[in-house]
This record gives C-alpha cells, sequence and structure tokens, in this order.
C-alpha cells in the first residue's frame, strides 16, 4: 500500500509537469514565465518591491509547479464540453507577456524609489524570451539615496510645536532616508494627536515640508510649517485650526426604519429619555434603554473631543446584538462645544432554531433534537439571553435510552458587579456572562448519570488585546447507578474500553484569566504577523481555604470533600505564539510554539483528566493519533488504535512548521514538520516513564512531517492531514528513526475544520 501510495503521488506530479504549459499561448506571444528583481541597494525590502510589479505569473507551489496553470490546460480545445469549462473555471489561464505593463512596472519602481530617497534611482529591465516563454529581470540601480541633515519645526503655535518636536515620539529622524511615506505618517501622526486632545477641525493637509537639498551633497534639511495660505491668514488659522472642543452632550436617535435627522416637532413627539447630559430620542417606540447605549459609548460629555473615542464608540455599538447600523456626527455650538448624535438602526432581536441528528454510539442507533431560543435585547438593554433544549434517546435491547439537557446563557454588554462605582464599571466597558447548564442520562442496564455546570466571566477588548476573566465556573458529575456489567465490560478490563475518569464523581470549582494579540492588518494583508494566545487558571483554593477556616476534618485519605466527592485543586498555564511569514497571496510559511504546564497540589494528587495536556493530533503532532503520543517515553499497552487513557500529561511542548500554498479552486495545499510531546511532573505508578526531568527531556521530543490538503470554503475551512512519524522517542536506539515508515505503524490520518494554529 505504501508503494501504491509513493507511486501514485509521483505519476500525478509527472502528468502535471509534462503538462504543455504554453498549450493555451497564442502563436506570437510569450507564457510570462518568471519574474526577478535585481538590486544593489541592501535597505530596500524586496518583498516590497515585487508589490510594485504590475505583472506576474501563474501562481507556483513552493515556486515550481504551477497547479491551477496545469488544472486549466488539461481542458481540450473544444470550449462547448462540459468537462472543458469545468477545468478552466477550476484553473488558471496563463499569464501572457505583456509589454506595457512591464513599463508601468518600471515607472511604478521608479516612483517608489524616489518616494524611499532614492532621488537618482534607475531603473532597467532584462525580457528574455525562449520558446513561447518570457522572462524578465528588473535591474534596480539604487545609487547614492538623499538623507535627511537637520529637522526643524516651524510652526508659530506653542502646542503643534510640541507635539511636532517631540523627539521621543516623532517617526523624523537624523541621518534617515528622506522617505515620503514616513514623512506623511509624521503628519498624520501629529495631525491624529492633536485630534485625540480636542482640535476637532485640524487636519494633516495643513501641514507641509520645506526641503532645502543645497546644503551638502544627498543631504536634506527639513522643515515642517503650514500650507502658504494659512501663514498668510493668522486670524482665520487660530479661529479654525486652534479651536480645541469640548463634547457638550450626547444625544442617541432611534429609528426602525432609517437614519434620519428629526426635526424639533418629531423631537417633542418621541419618547425621549435623559441621564446626565445623555439623551436618548425613539421616534418609534423605545427598542434599548439609554443605560445600555451610554454603556457602550466611549464619547462623554465635558471631556475634550477624540477620534479614539468615536472610533471605539463605533466599534462597541456596532457589536451589540440588537442594532443593525451606527451613523456618529457632530455639530459646532456656541465657540468651543460640539454636540454628538448618534443615529441607530435597531436589527432583529430574537431568533429560534431546530436541529435534528441521529446517533450511533456503542452500537446503538438513535436520533436527537435540539431547540435553540437567542433573544438579542432580552431586557431592552441589548442584553443577550440564549436556551437550548435537547431531547435523545436510543433504542437498546427492547428499552429506551434517554439523555434531557438545557443550557442557558445571559449576557450583559456592562460590567457587572455588586460593588464599585457607576463611573468605575463604565470605564471598564467589559461585558458580562452567566452560563449554566444541566443534563441527565440513563441507559438501562449500564448507568444513570446528572451533571451540572455553571459560571460567571467577563470580557472585554483593547486594540489588539482580548481579554476574559473566569471569575468562577463550576463543574458537577454524579453517578448514582453503574452497573457492575458495565463496570467489568469497560472499565475494569485491560486496557479500559472506555475513560474510567468519565464515570467518576468528580467536582471542580475554578477561576482564571484568558487573553489573545494579534498584529493582523486589515489594510495590510500580505504583511507578515504574529498571533499569541495566553491563559492562566486554578480550582479548589476558595474550597480549601473555607475547610481550613472552618477547621473541617479531612476524609480517610487525607482530602476535603464537598457533597461527599474529593474537589480538584491545581493551578494551569498555556501559551501559543504563531507567525505568518506571507511571500505572496499563494505562499506562505507558518511557525508556532505552544507549551503549558499543569501543577495539582492541596487536595489533589492530580490534575483532573479533562485539564491535562495532550499530544498527537490534528493540532498537535500528526504523526501520532489524538492522546497516542507520551508522556515521555511512557509505553502504551494497548494494541493498535486502541486508546490508553494514560498518554496525557501535566507538560506540554509542541513545536510546529508548515508551508500553506494555493493550489487551485478552493483547494490549498500543506507540507509540515511538527515536534513535541508530553510529561507529567510526577512519577505516576501507571504512567512510569512520563516524568518530566531537564536532562532528559529532548531526547524524548517526537517528530513527524506530512502534507495536508485544504477547502477553503470562506466561511470555513475544512482539512485532511497525513503524518508521518520520523523520531518516535518510545522505541529502541536502533529502531527510532523511522526511514522506512509502515503504513500499519508510522501513518496518521486527520481530519479537522480549521487551520492546527
Amino acid at each position: 500500500m505504501r508503494k501504491v501510495f509513493k507511486y501514485s503521488f509521483y505519476i500525478f506530479v509527472l502528468v502535471l509537469f509534462s503538462c504543455n504549459t504554453t498549450k493555451f499561448v497564442p502563436n506570437g506571444e510569450y507564457l510570462l514565465n518568471k519574474v526577478t528583481i535585481k538590486t544593489d541597494s541592501k535597505d530596500l525590502d524586496k518583498n516590497e518591491l515585487y508589490e510594485y510589479i504590475r505583472q506576474t505569473p501563474n501562481a507556483a507551489v513552493l515556486g515550481m509547479v504551477r497547479m491551477q496553470l496545469g488544472i486549466y490546460n488539461w481542458a481540450g480545445k473544444d470550449s462547448t464540453k462540459w468537462l472543458n469549462k469545468k477545468l478552466k473555471q477550476i484553473g488558471d489561464p496563463p499569464v501572457i507577456y505583456n509589454s506595457t505593463l512591464t513599463s508601468m512596472s518600471v515607472q511604478q519602481l521608479q516612483l517608489l524609489m524616489r518616494n524611499k530617497g532614492y532621488m537618482n534611482a534607475e531603473v532597467e529591465t532584462n525580457v528574455e524570451t525562449k520558446g513561447k516563454k518570457a522572462n524578465v529581470e528588473y535591474l534596480v540601480n539604487s545609487n547614492q539615496p538623499y538623507r535627511v541633515r537637520n529637522y526643524s519645526v516651524d510652526i508659530d503655535n506653542k502646542i503643534l510645536t510640541q507635539v511636532a518636536a517631540d523627539t521621543s515620539r516623532s517617526l523624523i529622524r537624523q541621518n534617515m532616508l528622506f522617505d515620503a511615506d514616513v514623512l506623511n505618517a509624521e503628519r498624520e501622526r501629529v495631525a491624529s494627536r492633536l485630534r485625540q486632545i480636542g482640535y476637532y477641525n485640524f487636519n494633516k493637509d495643513f501641514l507641509i515640508y520645506t526641503a532645502d537639498s543645497t546644503v551638502a551633497t544627498e543631504k536634506i534639511d527639513l522643515r515642517l510649517q503650514f500650507q502658504d495660505y494659512l501663514q498668510n491668514n493668522s486670524d482665520s488659522l487660530s479661529k479654525i485650526i486652534f479651536k480645541k472642543y469640548t463634547i457638550r452632550k450626547v444625544t442617541f436617535y432611534t429609528n426602525n426604519d432609517a437614519i434620519t435627522v428629526p426635526d424639533n416637532n418629531q423631537d417633542q413627539k418621541a419618547d425621549t429619555t435623559e441621564f446626565r447630559d445623555f439623551s436618548l430620542i425613539s421616534t418609534n417606540g423605545r427598542t434599548l434603554k439609554l443605560d445600555a447605549l451610554v454603556q457602550n459609548t466611549y464619547i462623554n460629555p465635558k471631556t475634550t473631543y477624540s477620534d479614539r473615542a468615536v472610533e471605539r464608540t463605533y466599534s462597541a455599538l456596532n457589536s451589540l446584538g440588537p442594532i443593525k447600523y451606527v451613523n456618529i456626527s457632530f455639530k459646532e455650538v456656541m465657540d468651543t462645544l460640539l454636540d454628538c448624535n448618534i443615529y441607530i438602526i435597531p436589527s432583529r432581536a430574537i431568533s429560534v432554531s431546530t436541529e435534528l441528528e441521529g446517533t450511533y454510539t456503542g452500537g446503538y442507533w438513535g436520533g436527537a433534537a435540539n431547540v435553540n431560543y437567542v433573544d438579542r435585547n432580552v431586557f431592552k438593554g441589548a442584553e443577550t439571553f440564549n436556551l437550548q433544549l435537547r431531547a435523545a434517546a436510543e433504542w437498546q435491547k427492547g428499552i429506551w435510552a434517554q439523555e434531557y439537557g438545557v443550557q442557558a446563557g445571559l449576557k450583559f454588554p456592562r460590567f457587572m458587579l455588586p460593588v464599585g462605582s457607576y463611573d468605575f464599571k463604565r470605564n471598564i466597558h467589559a461585558n458580562t456572562e452567566f452560563t449554566s447548564a444541566f443534563s441527565y442520562q440513563f441507559r438501562p442496564g449500564e448507568f444513570s448519570t446528572t451533571s451540572m455546570s455553571a459560571g460567571i466571566k467577563y470580557s472585554w477588548n483593547r486594540r489588539f488585546f482580548q481579554h476574559t476573566f473566569q471569575l468562577f465556573d463550576l463543574n458537577y458529575v454524579y453517578f448514582p447507578l453503574i452497573t457492575s456489567e458495565f463496570r467489568n465490560t469497560y472499565l475494569n478490563v485491560v486496557p479500559p474500553r472506555f475513560n474510567p475518569y468519565n464515570y467518576t464523581d468528580h467536582f471542580i470549582m475554578r477561576m482564571g484569566y484568558a487573553g489573545s494579540y494579534t498584529s493582523f492588518n486589515a489594510n495590510r494583508p500580505l504583511q507578515n504577523y504574529s498571533t499569541m494566545r495566553y491563559n492562566l487558571e486554578t480550582a479548589g483554593n476558595l474550597l480549601y481555604g473555607i475547610n481550613h477556616l472552618l477547621g473541617s476534618i479531612p476524609s480517610a485519605d487525607g482530602s476535603y470533600r464537598l457533597f461527599n466527592i474529593r474537589y480538584s485543586q491545581y493551578v494551569k498555564g498555556e501559551y501559543n505564539i504563531t507567525h505568518h511569514q506571507i511571500y505572496n497571496a499563494e505562499n506562505r510559511f507558518v511557525y508556532h510554539l505552544g507549551v503549558g504546564i499543569g501543577v495539582p497540589y492541596g487536595n489533589a494528587e492530580a490534575i483532573p483528566y479533562e485539564k491535562r495536556f495532550y499530544s498527537g493530533g490534528a493540532n498537535s503532532v500528526r504523526g501520532w493519533s489524538e492522546s497516542t503520543l507520551g508522556p515521555g517515553v511512557y509505553s502504551s499497552s494497548t494494541t493498535y488504535r486502541s486508546r490508553d487513557y494514560n498518554q496525557v500529561g501535566d507538560i506540554k511542548l509542541d513545536m510546529n512548521m508548515e508551508y500553506r500554498a494555493k493550489m487551485f479552486w478552493l483547494m490549498e495545499g500543506a507540507l509540515f514538520l511538527d515536534a513535541g510531546n508530553v510529561w507529567t511532573i510526577k512519577d505516576y505508578e501507571t504512567q512510569s516513564g512520563g516524568t518530566f526531568h531537564l536532562d532528559s527531556f529532548m531526547k524524548q521530543i517526537a517528530i513527524a512531517y506530512g502534507l495536508g490538503i485544504r477547502f477553503d470554503f470562506s466561511f470555513f475551512i475544512a482539512r485532511v492531514d497525513l503524518g508521518i512519524k520520523l523520531f518516535d522517542p518510545v522505541l529502541s536506539r536502533r529502531d527510532q528513526w523511522r526511514i522506512s515508515p509502515k503504513i500499519n505503524q508510522d501513518f496518521a490520518l486527520h481530519f479537522a475544520i480549521g487551520y492546527p494554529f
């Protein structure tokens, strides 16, 4: 089977390469085969230069295989046939060399070079043709660039001079390239800073640079000053530009039809609510409470105008469920006051949906039904209430097994806390979410169980960061009945067919924090970026403290119990970072590092099973199936494809590198290299060889490689990855490196939704 796979892959690549890439290139024209840029300057970013090329070749995987062009060329000449039409739709037509676009690229590169300070730069092209293919080479001779010798601010205004001449924030530095983009960004910085501190009418176009290039060879003295028409009219300057505005009041208008400015008569007839200097005018009946809008507004009366406050208000209000559209405008009143008007169109608040599903568990067929109810404005304050009801049944040997469940959640768009002033809680701008769930399951002749959970969490965003604080999360599972037949068949066998922990009473009461960060810029999607995720949680401390405070007597094994269940006590942290190195729209490398550690203490000997780390699977070391790697060099006694529930740990390390390439149609390809493992904190008897030691853990890191296919449906990614073991630390030293992998031992196939990291 391995040979069949290998030869099939070779045949596919051979067929792809053997396709006539110039099949659809007309006579007398050329396929654009290759575009390169050569420059003599080490200060220039070649990736940025390529952005100004107006014609590039067909996309290639690994820079070699033009798969989309190959699919297109598989089509026949007869365009009326369905198969030929479909192949051309999936593939990409050949890029025909265009000399006009090449000339435009030269102009764009010359303009870029001048903007970067290379005033004497020269751009030439070298076009080579062979057969029906053309290779284009751009030769960029940068010559000596111009640099800034001195920079000064020549503006007769104290406030503006302070902002512009702030060397700690200024983007202009001595001896920097005379870069037009940097100069423009500095004007934007100055204008943005002034609009942040109340200067509503200030615009970057009021500022201009004067450059003196006669001072020295390739040196420029730079001066920032006002436009000529502003310098000649000092009175207009002070009246228009340097007028610092304060917000007088904020008025919300809600209308179910369209955003309009109500006249005075409409204001009198409308439903009006006021709080401090905020007002709500509802022209077609009140759909939102004023407090909900105030809580999510960063524009405050009696404070200076701020562009940032406007941006954050747009973001916060648009995130509310019952709001469809928002528009913010300002009106100058009196001399230095602004009235803020916020116009809102509400959206549909209530939705109901149902889901039907078929189930198959342990050889039994059944069905389930879910009913979901969502009200995004349940108390007229943009609160979101969701309720899910579930019922399931299975036919088991003449008896119906049953499951019933209910989940309920209530999300408030404000910070809910019994203590703290109104202003304190409002300034946090956080969401508060209450969650709860209850389920009952009865399987005749096997077991019955009841589970309950409840929690409160707060979430808020700050620019590129997202934060979530879990005040508490309670999880209680109780098994009043487990038959001896079920225990002996599924739990007390070696290896167990089901995870014994999942059939044990347990109680977890935890709290924690989770956060994330991204440097992704939607305005520059092809720019390299990084993302981070991190979390810290702890459980059992409050209960343990209460037990000691009350002088509770521990049970026979020395542990404290609640509802006759030993509760868990641990601390756990995890950190993940992913970096995207983007070459172009079709090709990128993605690097990932994930580390985690959990420590049981006090009332617990081990971390709860569902809180421990595992290795292997679709998002880890993909040469192994999920939870079949580790801990350490622990050797599982189970047969192939059987589950060993001891293969979890308290420490985790994941290192991944993946090349992703657009192939054709909806398909993307990937080549990856993974490494990692899990380890235990303590030397557990049932996990021999799994303990973490500094002097040996490096030798226990497993390595895998493989390839994957992804289908990009825009709203979700479907993924298939084939992982192959390269280094297996569990095997003997002679067999650890899997140079000749075996199908039944060293391959793992994964199906998943979304990228692995």
